[in-house]
């Protein structure tokens, strides 16, 4: 029986390339010379400090751009709010958000089996195996599930026929 498993993952490689191209740009642009703006990953983090509100805005913007040209997609990076660090600075959190979480993985099973196609759904772990008859069923399966609007970019991997 063919299946396929639904999968929201992040290439950290990518990321770490985008981390650096902002580092390059920071130190070579004149608006952030002579600035303590820096951005660093650690873990599922990153973390963005930056003197002002302005370039704060400015650090976000660039992560953007450069997590685009990556290939790295943007909803899955949550922005916490910015709270204030040494001398007068901020400091802001960006979460990586990999794997489906618990709720959205039922919130997409649930509107799956809602819709009456031929598909078993499974949940393991932070992904979800999609299971049915044909490949037709299953590409439905997957315009359904492009069509929900989760706010979390996900992958359609492992296909085995």
């Amino acid at each position: 029986m063919p299946s396929f498993d639904v999968v929201s993952k992040v290439d950290v490689a990518e990321l770490d390339n985008a981390i650096n191209g902002i580092g390059r740009e920071v130190k070579q642009r004149y608006d952030f010379k002579g600035t303590a703006c820096e951005i660093e990953r650690s873990g599922d983090k990153v973390t963005i400090l930056a003197d002002n509100e302005v370039l704060l805005r400015q650090m976000q913007e660039l992560l953007a751009t450069y997590c685009v040209k990556r290939g790295v997609n943007h909803e899955s990076l949550e922005y916490k709010t910015p709270e204030a660090a040494a001398k007068g600075a901020l400091r802001q959190e960006v979460v990586v958000r990999q794997g489906i979480e618990q709720a959205t993985s039922k919130k997409i099973v649930q509107l799956i089996k809602g819709s009456k196609l031929k598909v078993q759904l499974a949940i393991q772990g932070e992904e979800v195996r999609v299971t049915g008859k044909n490949r037709d069923d299953l590409q439905a399966a997957i315009e359904q599930m492009k069509e929900m609007k989760l706010g979390l970019p996900l992958q359609y991997v492992n296909f085995r026929d």
